[in-house]
């Protein structure tokens, strides 16, 4: 799926201390990871703190990353809130800015029917011409995306694949197979099962400092080299436990790109708290 890249990263939003965006990270940022392997940008997503950050703030991070990216990988923009109005402007927006794409997550807080959910989708892909990852989180928006509407959306022209993050390896494998969504793991303790079972790639939040590993676990996997796949699964398995199994991926990520001199700091915005160490 060239329209998305296949070693995608969650990356995190760079910040002084204070919460301001810092853009002299965010350019380090984007050239580490373009370095290290990565072929499609994740902005303003989950892990770049997408519930703090302003529409305008969204708007010239697209910008800035677009900016410093050029043709050298995908930008997908994090567009989707509680709101469908207020999704549909920052999509609108992120066409604007230059994203490739979009990332589109379920609707939370309100719960919507899935019949909310359905003409929430459709709103925000029909209004741009970009093409539309959905987002299935149901652990942070509280409501899943059933495979009903799963397969129901796949008819929209724009929306094409599918940042699975609920973990439920049969219901992925059973859109999979009556869709041409192009799947890709949200959930990196399962990289190598999603790949395994077809995924296109991964949305990973490990890539922010590990890209290089994510990418050959990808190469590896579509090689058919299943026993050399398990064994860089089990080379990132530590730095997956750190990052993502004590406190919060977006806090952690940080910190380890501060570590590695990265970012010049490891700040994020209330709610979240800094992690002391990566």
């Amino acid at each position: 799926m060239t329209e998305f890249g296949a070693n995608l990263v969650a990356m995190v939003t760079p910040m002084q201390p204070g919460g301001a965006l810092c853009e002299p990270g965010l350019a380090r940022l984007v050239d580490h990871l373009l370095a290290t392997g990565c072929d499609g940008l994740v902005v303003g997503g989950t892990t770049g703190e997408s519930p703090t950050l302003s529409g305008a703030e969204s708007a010239g991070l697209i910008r800035a990353v677009v900016a410093r990216t050029g043709d050298r990988a995908r930008v997908i923009a994090g567009v989707g809130t509680h709101d469908t109005a207020t999704s549909v402007r920052r999509a609108r927006e992120a066409e604007a800015a230059g994203a490739d794409a979009l990332l589109l997550v379920c609707p939370y807080y309100s719960r919507p029917t899935q019949a909310g959910v359905l003409a929430h989708c459709r709103a925000v892909a029909d209004a741009t011409e970009l093409p539309v990852m959905l987002y299935d989180v149901p652990a942070r928006t509280g409501l899943a995306m059933t495979p009903a509407t799963l397969i129901e959306l796949a008819g929209h022209p724009r929306i094409r694949a599918v940042k699975d993050a609920k973990g439920d390896l049969s219901e992925a494998m059973t859109v999979m197979s009556r869709t041409s969504l192009a799947y890709y793991c949200g959930i990196d303790e399962l990289n190598l099962p999603y790949l395994a079972c077809g995924a296109a790639g991964l949305v990973s939040v490990v890539a922010n400092v590990a890209a290089g590993r994510t990418a050959d676990l990808i190469r590896t996997v579509r090689d058919g080299d299943l026993e050399r796949a398990r064994a860089i699964n089990a080379e990132l398995i530590p730095v997956t436990d750190r990052l993502m199994r004590s406190g919060t991926g977006a806090a952690n990520a940080k910190a380890a790109l501060a570590d590695l001199g990265i970012i010049p700091h490891a700040s994020v915005r209330l709610p979240l708290v800094e992690a002391q160490t990566a």
